[in-house]
């Protein structure tokens, strides 16, 4: 398939460079002297060292087969395969912001979603009863709030917040650590699957490569990249998670943390993070209380007010469709439960909807739900 916002050479060129490691950061120089992606293999050597390639990028160029390139190109059979690069105006724009921002993405699924407000969820892969329930219960509270729930598909903490939102009916993230046409690990495939249906699976990884471990951390800072703060669930003091939430905050992010016994070693990494001044959180309303900060900070951080979807508007208007949904909510605490009867639309409408009323002052979150302003 074609994409409006490349050619089918500069697709084969950005599929080409999907198998060469070289950072966006060089070709961000290099776009600052050319329009297109195919011009950067018409170059000589000499040229390529000039723009501040390492030695040697001129053979690393010409060494993708176009047999291998083909391969590639089968991949995308449908129309929820995307390869976006971080010239598109579909590349998540909080990443880009990353000094280690990948140069390109693979997607599978809702691509819109990567520009919606993201809260990323993690943990242990062998979570305690509890931390089951917290993983599921964070996510679905906050899914319903209106941010996406972005994590790993890994097993633990990452399965049950993935799976705990896809069984409402709202839209997740994962970000593989392998190429998406191959499922790590292989019983989350069923999973998989129902997140491209509800929401979008993401790789910067060439298509084909397989499990490694050094992957993993490279896909967490997408994970934290991408999303407005991090939360840890469950962790040991030596975990994949902490390095998420050591990228998160040295990505200017926030941090979350589930406190626990101090005679569960999977609380000590929690408590070493609020040590290091992660936020102590016992209630996803405390995540959803901060979120219209961090939701306000990335609007000013792109100059403009992000609407669901990516769209952009200079100003909210309180439309006749928000101003029935307020008149679903008491000034008493009303259950989210209650305002979808009330208003007959469907959850993830009216959860996007409440975020923006939420945002714009119209609206509190509280304890068990919503209430209206009285102002």
């Amino acid at each position: 398939m074609e994409y409006k916002d490349m050619t089918h050479e500069e697709k084969r060129a950005w599929l080409a460079l999907s198998r060469i490691n070289i950072s966006s950061g060089k070709l961000r120089a290099f776009f600052e002297h050319y329009s297109s992606i195919c011009q950067l293999f018409e170059l000589s050597e000499k040229q390529l060292i000039q723009l501040g390639f390492r030695e040697g990028l001129k053979q690393r160029l010409s060494s993708v087969s176009e047999e291998t390139i083909e391969q590639d190109l089968n991949w995308f059979d449908d129309e929820n395969k995307h390869l976006i690069p971080f010239t598109s105006s579909d590349y998540p724009a909080l990443l880009k912001q990353a000094d280690s921002a990948p140069k390109l993405l693979f997607v599978q699924g809702n691509k819109s979603l990567l520009n919606q407000h993201q809260i990323a969820i993690v943990g242990s892969r062998n979570p305690t009863p509890q931390g089951k329930d917290n993983a599921a219960e964070f996510a679905r509270t906050l899914a319903r709030a209106g941010a996406v729930i972005t994590s790993g598909m890994a097993l633990g903490v990452d399965g049950y917040a993935h799976q705990a939102v896809l069984d409402v009916g709202l839209p997740t993230i994962a970000v593989a650590g392998t190429g998406l046409d191959r499922v790590y690990p292989a019983r989350h495939k069923t999973m998989a699957q129902e997140i491209v249906e509800q929401g979008a699976l993401v790789s910067e990884f060439a298509l084909g490569t397989g499990v490694r471990a050094t992957h993993f951390p490279a896909r967490n800072r997408i994970i934290s990249g991408m999303s407005l703060g991090t939360l840890v669930v469950e962790a040991a003091i030596k975990s994949g998670s902490l390095i998420t939430a050591r990228l998160a905050m040295e990505q200017g992010r926030e941090v979350f943390a589930i406190p626990g016994s101090i005679h569960n070693p999977l609380a000590r990494g929690s408590h070493a993070l609020i040590k290091q001044g992660a936020k102590l959180v016992e209630t996803a309303e405390e995540i959803i209380e901060e979120l219209q900060a961090l939701a306000l900070w990335q609007a000013e951080s792109q100059g403009a007010t992000m609407i669901a979807g990516g769209n952009e508007v200079e100003e909210f208007e309180l439309g006749e469709e928000y101003q029935e949904l307020i008149g679903c909510i008491d000034y008493d605490v009303t259950p989210i439960d209650s305002i979808v009867e009330r208003s007959g639309l469907e959850i993830d409408v009216v959860s996007h909807m409440l975020l923006l009323l939420e945002l714009n002052n119209h609206i509190v979150s509280v304890a068990g739900g919503y209430q209206r302003r009285s102002n």
